[in-house]
């Protein structure tokens, strides 16, 4: 019998400190939910436990570094889910994952390194479907607001016009937050992965990335990597540097619904700028700078000259001001095959990487290891909407600051 229901891994890291604080101020010590945090080094943790005040002394610690598998595996045995902030995932995630699929105990992380949940999926998931651990990575901004946005317009879809929407389009329509030296030190891993290996490459530009069955036949994804109009905002648009990993999850949530959305089911997502000239400058500036920046970073020397002077380090981020001060309206375009369209709206009520993050990831955990039976959900490597669907929408609205609506 476990000893808790969630552990938080990771917890002295930047985002590990804010769960850490939500689920606090959630739950205190122990009221309605059994937890623990962990991590590497006993005193950051004490630290981190006496920063959230008196009422905090009683809260557990496990010590265990994200390499020291014999640590992991008796943390693992201690409790029912595990919540990861350890990041980039490919360096230190995934002797945990391995060994949450072996014991099973169930599993979410904030991962948005699509070459290492591809590798985990391929790896893991026999393990995990014969022990019933339920894995759910991008339990964060990526990808939950995308994969719960499009799950919730298809819903609506349905029930509107009795067939799901077989084109969908997310465009961020406004955002504001910073970013924190994980989240780019994850980003800098992956191209610098990319530049070495060309099959990896391949596998970032392959929407249908974490397929487990075929997916030849599938129709051909579009992929906004310039400026362009969108006919339906009316505006024009640019890249979206999160599309790489979110498009990657709608289409393994389509496949593990059976193909809910369809077979001849097509996604993008791409950034709003304005309308005319404004909006068409802005538009190609932000493609031109995140294709400058991709560039630069795949270069050592610029890279190395990034990471120290212009880039935050691990354990930087936001402050509470700005992550307070954050916020995200994306908008979501379905049209039907018989040309019926629907408009949806999800907003987050603070920064998208770390202030809305922490709450999103808090809720999936507790949907882990409150909400979600290993009869209705087998082991296995779940998407956030297959594994939580309603509940999990239900748990993002009264908890975590976000709203589905459909704009009329």
């Amino acid at each position: 019998m476990a000893n808790y229901q969630l552990v938080v891994f990771g917890a002295s890291s930047f985002v590990g400190q804010l769960l850490t604080r939500y689920l606090f101020q959630r739950h205190g010590v122990s009221n309605g939910l059994e937890w623990a945090i962990a991590g590497r080094s006993q005193a950051k943790l004490e630290e981190l436990r006496d920063s959230l005040g008196a009422g905090a002394a009683g809260l557990p610690i496990i010590v265990a570094d994200a390499d020291d598998e014999k640590a992991l595996r008796k943390l693992c045995k201690q409790t029912r889910v595990v919540a990861s902030t350890v990041g980039p995932y490919a360096l230190f995630g995934s002797t945990l994952v391995k060994l949450c699929a072996e014991t099973g105990t169930d599993y979410c992380d904030l991962a948005g390194e699509p070459q290492w949940i591809a590798k985990m999926i391929q790896q893991h998931s026999a393990a995990a479907q014969k022990s019933g651990a339920r894995i759910v990575p991008c339990s964060g901004f990526d990808s939950v607001p995308s994969d719960m946005g499009a799950y919730y317009l298809q819903q609506q879809s349905i029930q509107r016009f009795g067939k799901p929407s077989a084109r969908v389009k997310l465009r961020v329509k406004g955002i504001r937050g910073g970013a924190s030296g994980g989240t780019v030190a994850s980003m800098l891993e992956s191209i610098r992965e990319s530049v070495a290996n060309p099959a990896l490459r391949k596998l970032l530009n392959n929407p249908y990335a974490f397929f487990t069955s075929d997916s030849s036949g599938l129709p051909r994804q579009p992929n906004p990597q310039f400026a362009s109009y969108d006919e339906d905002a009316k505006k024009w648009m640019a890249p979206f540097v999160m599309a790489v990993i979110n498009t990657k999850v709608v289409h393994r949530s389509n496949e593990l619904s059976g193909f809910s959305y369809g077979r001849d089911f097509v996604y993008d997502e791409a950034m709003l700028t304005k309308a005319g000239l404004v909006g068409r400058a802005s538009a190609i500036g932000i493609a031109a700078g995140l294709a400058a920046f991709t560039g630069a970073v795949a270069i050592k020397p610029t890279r190395e000259l990034l990471q120290r002077f212009v880039l935050p380090k691990p354990g930087e981020g936001p402050t509470p001001a700005q992550q307070e001060a954050g916020f995200y309206d994306l908008r979501f375009f379905g049209t039907t095959t018989d040309g019926d369209k629907l408009q949806v709206k999800v907003t987050g009520d603070r920064d998208p990487g770390y202030g809305s993050t922490c709450k999103i990831l808090g809720e999936m955990a507790q949907c882990l290891a409150l909400d979600v039976s290993k009869e209705e959900k087998a082991g296995g490597f779940w998407t956030p909407s297959t594994f939580g669907g309603d509940k999990l929408v239900a748990r993002l609205i009264e908890h975590a600051g976000l709203t589905f609506s459909v704009v009329e």
